[in-house]
């Protein structure tokens, strides 16, 4: 049966709050992930152009004397190549640690604030939340 119009309001806040915090918590642990996998390229690319007499020029000890031009251009270079599987290693560890803690099943439904009558429940394996009429048999991946 429908919910009062000032239960459906509340209800709508509560699960639009944790949806909002879900979706936090995924940008979090993938701001991080990626940070961490592509820390040797941010580091290459940094000390390239900070070296560079085109660009930033510093007047560290190490630019000036072990960087020229031509090897922080190969650093800038070599930043940017190895950036692209970095870049794949770091989705692949996104989606693998999402799947292993299913925080995409977390996202709640908008008709749970609209109805009575639907439930939060937990399914085996571990799962955290997931909507009402829950299925083992749903997998968000094969």
């Amino acid at each position: 049966e429908p919910r009062s119009p000032w239960c459906c309001l509340a209800w709508t806040l509560v699960i639009g709050t944790m949806n909002s915090l879900v979706f936090l918590l995924n940008l979090l642990l993938m701001f991080v992930i990626f940070t961490l996998v592509l820390l040797p390229t941010i580091v290459v690319v940094y000390f390239g152009f900070q070296c560079h007499s085109q660009v930033l020029h510093s007047s560290a000890r190490y630019c000036q004397s072990i960087l020229d031009d031509n090897s922080s251009s190969a650093l800038i270079i070599l930043g940017f190549v190895i950036m692209s599987p970095l870049l794949v290693v770091a989705m692949a560890t996104y989606c693998s640690l999402a799947r292993r803690l299913q925080l995409l099943v977390c996202f709640q439904p908008y008709s749970l604030a609209l109805y009575k009558g639907g439930r939060w429940c937990c399914r085996g394996e571990g799962a955290p939340c997931c909507a009402r009429g829950c299925s083992s048999q749903l997998k968000a991946w094969v």
